[in-house]
């Protein structure tokens, strides 16, 4: 690829990385779950994820800790299997009272979740450190994090980290959807957010979301240059392992 070409992609690429810009209210239906009071509280456990069950009149069960099973179900003494896949703590801990009337009077029952595991959200792109995130010189980076219901997009960023050509003022919350209709894209200024403290883009996000930070226009001709001369990186390493070779053999004979 020469210079010509190259800059004959650049404005192609500015434009895919660019994108267009949200509207408002598009960002305000986004941002309507983070101001319910009870979103946090309203994650649904799944496989395999690990609760941790509290319940001080009930020794047979207090204390206990459980993955749930590839079936959706816990087994428990004196309960046995008790299917939990697709509630909430709560649920689970009225299921359980419930079910322990036949036994106790007056059973009280705690659920928490110990390790949420069963769904993700996504960084992808310049995330990490290091030139291009550590990745390939076209893709840079990828995490998969876990989703506790309280994800936004800063608590990803700030897990995930950031490349130094990290293009921080355009980046890309996707939410997947397989109706073509169905996915939703918003660019966020998080220099923005830095900057200013204004933290009302910062989108509280939902299960299998996708965060993509693009390089910089400037890190994105840095990659295509690393791309084009990385077929170049044997022959250059095949010159250079002799000459090691031979000044590491020149100061063993100088001793």
């Amino acid at each position: 690829m020469n210079l010509t070409q190259m800059g004959t992609l650049l404005p192609v690429a500015l434009l895919s990385v660019c994108g267009c810009a949200s509207n408002q209210p598009e960002i305000h239906n986004w941002l309507m779950a983070y101001e319910q009071p009870n979103s946090s509280f309203e994650y649904r456990v799944g496989i395999p994820d690990t609760l941790q069950i509290t319940a001080p009149r009930v020794p047979e069960i207090d204390g206990e800790t459980q993955t749930i099973q590839p079936d959706g179900k816990l087994t428990l003494r004196l309960l046995g299997e008790v299917r939990v896949d697709g509630m909430t703590a709560r649920e689970i801990a009225a299921k359980l009272t419930g079910l322990l009337h036949e036994y106790y009077e007056d059973p009280k029952v705690q659920v928490r979740i110990a390790a949420y595991r069963s769904k993700k959200v996504y960084a992808f792109g310049q995330i990490g450190s290091g030139y291009g995130g550590g990745g390939t010189a076209n893709q840079g980076n990828a995490r998969a994090i876990p989703y506790t219901g309280r994800n936004t997009l800063l608590d990803t960023l700030s897990e995930a980290g950031l490349s130094f050509i990290a293009w921080r003022s355009q980046v890309k919350v996707i939410r997947a959807n397989p109706a073509a209709d169905g996915r939703h894209v918003i660019t966020v200024d998080v220099d923005r957010m830095f900057a200013e403290g204004d933290t009302s883009l910062n989108v509280l996000l939902e299960p299998g979301d996708i965060v993509y930070v693009p390089p910089t226009p400037l890190g994105w001709v840095g990659l295509r240059i690393q791309e084009v001369l990385f077929p170049l990186s044997p022959v250059v390493n095949a010159y250079s392992l002799p000459a090691g070779l031979l000044s590491a053999h020149d100061q063993y004979e100088d001793r």
